[in-house]
């Protein structure tokens, strides 16, 4: 018994690695660098201004390259894929992610590691194929630009200021911080930026409304957009 069960249990977790020729091996690693390649161009294409960034483009291919790898290591071999896990669950990320897109790319560079490594390049090539297409439809689309009206003036103003803002945007602008001292007030409002964009053909600058108020001491008028990390 001790010799059939020796041999099971070797069978199961497996004590070497899959026997692939050295021509295999390239030929996965090839099939996963050209795949890279497209990702590489499709994050290129999608991403535009200081958002996009040469150095995790250039990351993303070698992930894909390095998961390839790593699958090609572990191939049936059910021990060293358990120890690969655990391995890796200590691994801790703490790089802030700037665009929510990057967490696709990264997602999907792992999927066509793991699908090069496996050696299925028809599910990594079709499946790369319709996620390009995709982010060329999809990538550039961008939040509508939000506007942040800054008004700073001294503290007797503050009422007025409130009501001019909310007369001159109908309501339709929110109030998102109210900083107070015992002599100033800051304001800091959120607005769309097509609601400001039709006031101003409408008439008055909003500028020169506030203006008119005495005690003002600026107003400043900052558009948030993707290209701003939080």
């Amino acid at each position: 018994m001790k010799g059939p069960m020796k041999q099971a249990l070797l069978e199961m977790f497996g004590t070497t690695s899959n026997d692939l020729s050295p021509q295999a091996i390239l030929a996965r690693l090839a099939a996963a660098s050209i795949i890279a390649g497209f990702i590489f161009l499709s994050y290129r294409l999608s991403h535009e201004g200081s958002i996009y960034s040469k150095k995790f483009n250039v990351s993303l291919v070698m992930l894909t390259v390095i998961t390839t790898t790593v699958m090609i290591v572990i191939g049936n071999n059910l021990a060293m894929s358990l120890g690969m896990v655990g391995a890796l669950s200590i691994v801790r990320f703490r790089t802030a992610v700037k665009d929510t897109r990057d967490t696709v790319y990264i997602f999907w560079t792992i999927v066509v590691g793991i699908c090069c490594g496996a050696g299925d390049y028809v599910t990594a090539g079709s499946g790369s194929a319709f996620v390009f297409v995709l982010m060329l439809l999809f990538g550039r689309i961008r939040n509508d630009n939000r506007m942040l009206l800054i008004i700073r003036a001294a503290r007797m103003s503050e009422e007025q200021i409130e009501a001019v803002v909310f007369r001159y945007f109908s309501r339709k602008a929110i109030l998102r911080v109210k900083n107070t001292t015992e002599n100033s007030v800051e304001f800091i409002y959120e607005l769309s930026r097509k609601l400001l964009e039709k006031k101003k053909g409408a008439g008055k600058q909003i500028t020169d409304e506030i203006y008119a108020v005495s005690g003002i001491e600026y107003v400043n008028i900052v558009m948030q957009n993707d290209e701003i990390g939080s």
